[in-house]
């Protein structure tokens, strides 16, 4: 499991990726994670990069091969994988890929809290969630439109096309919650106000 790994941290994964290509110093990496958009899959900066590539090296993952220079800057270490680090890369990566992970994001934790905010509220907010989630697909549509447009293999945008799938099933998810809300005749609208007015003595009132 990740959790049991000599360095369990995303962007150690990344590294190690990149670093199956060929052998790269630090800033390289750094550029190559921003070129390939590695930022919205993976959160880093500068700091936590070089801190990971550390890491790799004292675990014995990746070494030192050599030195590189760009220009008039300064001459940079240069890493390359070790055998151990090839095969940390294959099995990681092979877990995350087959074994589905439960994980804790913001929205679930707050929809298991949902009944603390009156139903007017909840069903305002969740249209204002729609509206961002429809930019978000269609910032994402354009992405993949413009790489595939551009000759890029569309096995280099895949997982861009799992974010849109998951931004289409979001939402669908809350539309129809907010259905289930509103509905005048089945809608758990009246008695969640009811029951929210009771437990707070400013209870919202009924959404329409």
């Amino acid at each position: 499991m990740a959790g049991k790994r000599k360095v369990g941290n995303l962007l150690a994964l990344a590294v190690l990726s990149y670093l199956s290509r060929r052998p790269m110093h630090p800033y390289e990496l750094g550029r190559t994670l921003r070129e390939n958009g590695d930022a919205r899959s993976i959160k880093y900066n500068h700091g936590s990069l070089y801190m990971v590539v550390g890491q790799l090296a004292r675990a014995g993952l990746i070494v030192e091969v050599g030195t590189g220079r760009q220009g008039q800057l300064p001459e940079r270490t240069v890493y390359g994988l070790t055998d151990e680090g090839r095969r940390e890369l294959r099995d990681w990566l092979s877990e995350l890929v087959e074994q589905p992970r439960h994980e804790y994001p913001g929205f679930v934790a707050a929809l298991s809290l949902i009944g603390a905010l009156p139903p007017d509220q909840v069903v305002e907010l969740l249209r204002r969630r729609l509206d961002r989630l429809a930019e978000r697909r269609a910032e994402i549509s354009g992405l993949i439109e413009e790489a595939v447009g551009s000759g890029l293999p569309e096995l280099f945008v895949v997982e861009e096309e799992y974010r849109l799938a998951l931004l289409e099933a979001e939402i669908a998810f809350v539309e129809r919650f907010v259905r289930r809300i509103t509905d005048p005749e089945t809608g758990w609208g009246r008695a969640w106000a009811r029951a929210h007015a009771a437990w707070n003595p400013d209870g919202g009132g009924v959404p329409g």
